[in-house]
């Protein structure tokens, strides 16, 4: 099965799919067929705050398109953000569309989590996931809404996360624990693996890539799409 993925929302986190991607296929014994479409994380950005939804699902069509003829049999959107309009992407793809924020919704009811914090950008935090997750309660950051919003885009756009940024992300992760009950805090940004990756917080913390990372090895590993 040949993968293929939007990257470029951010910079960083395709770097960290691709990566981690190698180290998932090396340590599963399995062969990795990837092909990675670059896309505009600015645009993104910008449709998502207008709530654009048929313009940015017309762009990533326009990606999903060049895949096929690399040869990809599925693709992945490498951004939380950039599921806020999966639903008219997934109409209009001329190929298999990985439902990467139905993957986490799975991995809750799976897991027994039914209050989930989230840490990502601006529109991922003021819509709640863009209402995608229908069986989880959502929580955001409450007196460190701006804050952490803010400092996620300042990394994502940057590539780089400071001490003082990772420490806002712990912070806020754990009130949301402590304060609003969550039982764990999903990374709904993909860049946020710059401040949590190697570190050990104190309180459960839910890798969307990991989540993805996961799904495609045990699609390869069963033979591919079914």
């Amino acid at each position: 099965m040949h993968i293929g993925l939007i990257g470029g929302l951010g910079p960083a986190a395709t770097i960290s799919y691709y990566t981690r991607l190698i180290a998932a296929f090396k340590k599963a014994d399995l062969p990795l067929s990837l092909t990675i479409e670059h896309a505009d994380m600015n645009a993104l950005l910008q449709r998502a705050a207008e709530d654009q939804r048929t313009a940015q699902a017309e762009v990533f069509a326009t990606h999903l398109d060049r895949l096929p003829g690399a040869g990809s049999d599925i693709a992945l959107i490498t951004a939380i953000t950039g599921h806020f309009c999966f639903e008219e992407t997934q109409a209009i793809s001329p190929m298999t569309l990985m439902d990467g924020t139905g993957i986490i919704e799975t991995y809750c009811h799976d897991n027994g989590i039914k209050t989930l914090g989230i840490l990502g950008s601006r529109t991922t935090l003021e819509t709640n996931l863009f209402g995608l997750l229908k069986t989880v309660e959502v929580v955001v950051p409450q007196d460190r809404f701006e804050s952490v919003w803010s400092a996620y885009m300042k990394m994502a756009e940057t590539g780089i996360c400071s001490e003082e940024q990772r420490m806002l992300f712990f912070e806020a992760g754990q009130a949301m624990i402590d304060d609003q009950q969550a039982d764990a805090v999903l990374l709904a940004g993909t860049d946020l693996g710059l401040a949590f990756d190697n570190q050990t917080p104190e309180f459960r913390v839910i890798d969307v890539i990991e989540l993805h990372i996961n799904a495609l090895v045990s699609m390869v590993a069963v033979g591919g799409l079914t």
